[in-house]
């Protein structure tokens, strides 16, 4: 039986695909879930039959091998977050209050900022 890892798999629909290890991408539809399972988490590694449905190849009899284990994430602690969010709105104020005068920020300016932006949203998605 071929092996691989799941892609994705959406709750709400009820599918999603299996990127065998071979690479050839196969649709995971819930009916081939193990029974009482109505889900799967991304990246679980699982063994599987195979199809043709409809629209290429399916996934049969899906039994998970492995499923995979979330690393704690090293956050920063809130206290500090919160100072580097309040910097960080100061500057948002600055940066609007320019361009409400119709000054853009130089670019090195605005470069640095996206990427201040883009680390505090990874630190509060955590």
């Amino acid at each position: 039986m071929p092996t691989g890892k799941v892609k994705f798999f959406d709750d709400d629909k009820g599918f999603g695909f299996i990127q065998g290890d071979d690479g050839a991408e196969v649709f995971l539809h819930i009916s081939a879930l193990p029974q009482g399972h109505s889900s799967i988490k991304p990246g679980s590694r699982v063994e599987y039959g195979v199809a043709d449905g409809r629209k290429g190849a399916q996934a049969l009899s899906v039994r998970v091998i492995e499923v995979p284990i979330l690393q704690a994430v090293n956050r920063k602690p809130a206290e500090e977050l919160a100072i580097i969010t309040e910097d960080l709105i100061r500057l948002l104020d600055q940066m609007g209050e320019s361009l409400k005068r119709g000054k853009y920020p130089e670019t090195a300016q605005s470069k640095k900022v996206a990427l201040l932006l883009r680390k505090v949203a990874e630190e509060l998605e955590g």
